[in-house]
């Protein structure tokens, strides 16, 4: 019998028959990460995406309408504009979210100094103020429209439920679901009502190039207060905070979450424009009244379009009225130093949210002769303080203390200054019309 002189064998562990190589198992291992990875960015959606739901809401839907229908496509541009701008500013507040050891507000007290965040908070508070003016008048509208009845009465009826809401926080994720769909069902209808209606789409790219009609300045201060939402944006960094956002996430918040939650509604709302300006665009008058408003869906489906409208208008004015007071609550609250901790609503938080509710409610019940009107001067007003929003957070995110390797670029930077001097510019004018009359 032969001996065989056995050799020591030089495979690598893990190899050979039978076994998986090297490369496979690394294989298997990097597509697990990607799958992770791919999971985890979808879970990255939120803050953004919360700060354009709260954009599309009824001021945003009533506006866009009135310049469609009184201007055609030619105000396209100022929601271009102003969703490039937002972007940039949501861009900020959410770096501002993850370089902050605390909120927002309480960053600006420790780096800029108590009295100024204060300030800050009560300007966000006097915007919440004229934004819940449009979500009770457009919840009134949209519910009357669709069930019958006195818009006053759903007001009323709308405010007590958000009130209800804001006691029992849990029963908002089942409504805001129900909320999300009337919405979306809505933003479908516009989205096919965009080709049925059958637009001049050459005419609407000629609506890219910035034009004001002179008689239209107060509606185009009403987009820009709608649509470049500081508010809005301010708060971001607030659900960013709250998410744990780290700095490695941000790359991956900027694709799957800034960008297209900020996008998202510039797009509708540019589609109101285009579908309000093919189906009302040719009677050359302002769309003043909610049947006016409502209308714009009957190339798509007859009377039950006017229905559709009424659907989406009361669903986004509900989750808009919601969201309004909570964030004033929580932000006014933080820069008194009365927020609640550990996820818990204080007292100070209640107060506030119940007080920005019965402003809305107050403002409706006074001003019922043209609720349509009064959508479009509330949301004017907010433009007032979002320059000093949006100066406040465009400081901040140049703080190198503070933002260390997320500090603004340069061209950052530009895009924020552009912002505040077209708010800044914007509330001047504002103010002239009220002096001048």
């Amino acid at each position: 019998m032969t001996e065989h002189t056995k050799t020591p064998s030089t495979s690598k562990p893990g190899t050979g028959f039978g076994h998986l190589s090297t490369s496979s198992v690394q294989a298997n291992v990097e597509a697990r990460k990607a799958r992770r990875s791919f999971w985890g960015q979808l879970a990255l959606i939120g803050p953004a995406f919360v700060a354009g739901a709260w954009q599309f809401g009824p001021g945003n839907l009533a506006t866009a309408v009135q310049a469609g229908s009184g201007y055609q496509y030619t105000l396209i541009w100022v929601i271009i504009v102003s969703t490039i701008l937002m972007i940039f500013l949501t861009d900020m507040s959410v770096r501002l979210g993850i370089k902050s050891p605390v909120s927002l507000i309480q960053s600006i007290k420790d780096h800029l100094g108590k009295k100024v965040g204060v300030i800050a908070g009560i300007g966000v508070f006097l915007v919440t103020l004229c934004f819940s003016v449009g979500n009770a008048v457009g919840l009134g509208l949209g519910a009357s429209m669709l069930l019958g009845g006195s818009p006053v009465m759903w007001t009323i009826i709308g405010t007590a439920i958000v009130a209800t809401i804001l006691l029992f926080r849990n029963v908002y994720r089942v409504i805001e679901k129900v909320l999300v769909v009337m919405v979306g069902v809505m933003a479908v209808a516009f989205v096919t009502s965009a080709f049925i209606a059958n637009p001049d789409w050459a005419a609407a790219a000629s609506g890219l190039m910035p034009v004001v009609p002179g008689n239209a300045w107060l509606l185009v201060i009403a987009l820009v207060g709608t649509n470049f939402s500081v508010n809005a944006a301010f708060y971001t960094s607030y659900g960013t905070k709250e998410r744990t956002r780290s700095e490695d996430d941000y790359r991956d918040i900027t694709m799957i979450d800034t960008i297209p939650g900020i996008v998202a509604p510039g797009i509708m709302t540019s589609l109101v424009i285009i579908v309000a300006a093919s189906v009302l665009g040719a009677t050359g008058k302002v769309a003043t009244t909610m049947g006016q408003l409502g209308s714009v869906f009957e190339p798509l489906a007859g009377p039950i379009g006017t229905a559709i409208f009424a659907i989406g208008f009361t669903g986004a004015a509900f989750s808009a009225m919601t969201a309004n007071c909570t964030a004033g609550g929580t932000m006014l609250s933080d820069a008194l130093n009365r927020r609640g901790t550990n996820g818990i609503t204080s007292g100070t938080q209640k107060l506030i949210s119940a007080i920005i509710l019965a402003f809305g409610l107050t403002i409706t019940v006074i001003f019922q002769t043209s609720p349509v009107q009064v959508i479009v001067i509330a949301q004017a007003l907010t433009i007032l303080v979002a320059p000093l929003l949006a100066t406040l957070i465009v400081i901040m995110a140049n703080r190198h203390d503070l933002m260390g390797s997320l500090r603004n670029k340069w061209w950052q930077n530009l895009f924020g200054v552009i912002g505040l001097l077209a708010v800044l510019a914007l509330s001047i004018r504002l103010l002239l019309n009220f002096i001048t009359g």
